[in-house]
């Protein structure tokens, strides 16, 4: 059976990345294999995961290569080194350049953890995204997985899944919840419906 050949890009602890891995492991994701596993950040956790799994990982530094261009670069050619079909942002901090994003139409996808188009856009990340949510006071939130183009959270939503915000939340229980109950379970199907539509 043929495989799409998946790239995970990662900056931090890697839930996401461990998520894809058990989701791997569970045969909820069949029609794809994480094949390879890149940080910008070499103390990144999630490199870490990717070695206990026996997945290849490597770390590529922005401030080593000296520019975005060479950055990326450098991205793309272990990418094409691994024959890479799917790309998969999982709280990779790094904006891409348009000039890589279009290198890839509806190959990269990224999980961001709001309803998009609520909280998203520049300067939303991590709890700055939940922080935002409870300042509002939105009584549901959730996690949206959209391809990725050069306008940050602006591609095409693949999946959404909705979260309820509960009194007396912290942006941190809020983050954990969104994770467990949205992030986790949408990414590993969003992958594998894009990777069954490669794969085919």
């Amino acid at each position: 059976m043929n495989k799409a050949r998946i790239a995970v890009l990662v900056s931090g602890g890697g839930t996401n990345l461990q998520a894809l891995i058990d989701a791997q492991n569970n045969n909820i994701i069949n029609n794809g294999e994480i094949r390879l596993v890149i940080s910008n950040k070499p103390e990144a956790y999630a490199l870490k995961r990717a070695d206990k799994a026996n997945i290849d990982a490597i770390c590529i530094n922005k401030k080593e290569c000296g520019s975005q261009e060479a950055f990326e670069k450098a991205i793309i050619a272990k990418l094409e080194a691994y024959g890479i079909d799917l790309i998969v942002l999982a709280g990779f901090m790094s904006i891409l350049s348009e000039e890589f994003t279009s290198r890839y139409p509806k190959r990269i996808i990224n999980i961001h953890p709001s309803l998009i188009p609520s909280f998203c856009g520049k300067g939303y990340y991590g709890l700055h995204v939940h922080e935002a949510a409870l300042a509002k006071g939105v009584k549901v939130t959730g996690a949206t997985v959209h391809f990725v183009n050069e306008i940050p959270d602006g591609g095409e939503i693949i999946m959404q899944k909705a979260v309820e915000v509960k009194d007396g939340d912290t942006a941190e229980a809020l983050q954990l919840r969104v994770m467990e109950e949205a992030e986790w379970i949408i990414l590993p199907a969003a992958v594998e419906m894009i990777a069954k539509e490669i794969a085919k």
